[in-house]
């Protein structure tokens, strides 16, 4: 806790000359309403209830993952970072297939630069395509959601 009035040393003052500071406790009585007023078991006790809850859940959590070996947090990060590879790469084969497809029309058929153009803005949808399919934010091509059967059990 601060002393009621504190001292402080300017260039050129001596000790024991000071300006006196107001308390921490004086302007507004700060801290007077908030939740740590002075109740410190009720606080210990409320934390240590949490801390148990805490521990009772991170057990359950254990026990349902057991089979991981312990690497649960490790394992994410790999599977994350493979993720991100294969992502990645998907995108970089759409582009580069995009380029030399372009690239190899034009050369054939001497129609420099446009085929690169087209082409490589072909093999950037393309890849976006595949990220967004590997990603699972779209369906496969060709992939069908199952309809319902009519009420009357009669296929149309």
């Amino acid at each position: 806790m601060l002393p009621a009035t504190l001292k402080r040393m300017d260039k050129g003052s001596h000790p024991g000359e000071g300006a006196t500071v107001a308390g921490a406790q004086k302007p507004g009585e700060t801290g007077k309403t908030g939740p740590g007023n002075g109740d410190l078991q009720g606080s210990a006790d409320d934390l240590e209830n949490r801390r148990k809850r805490l521990e009772a859940s991170l057990a359950a959590r254990g026990r349902s993952g057991e089979g991981d070996g312990g690497n649960g947090a490790r394992s994410s990060g790999v599977t994350g970072y493979g993720q991100a590879l294969r992502l990645s790469s998907e995108f970089i084969a759409g582009v580069a297939v995009g380029a030399g497809l372009g690239w190899l029309i034009d050369k054939l058929a001497g129609t420099s630069p446009w085929g690169l153009i087209v082409f490589l803005l072909l093999g950037f949808g393309a890849g976006v395509l595949n990220v967004m399919r590997a990603a699972g934010k779209i369906a496969d091509a060709g992939a069908r959601v199952p309809t319902k059967a009519p009420a009357d059990g009669r296929k149309d």
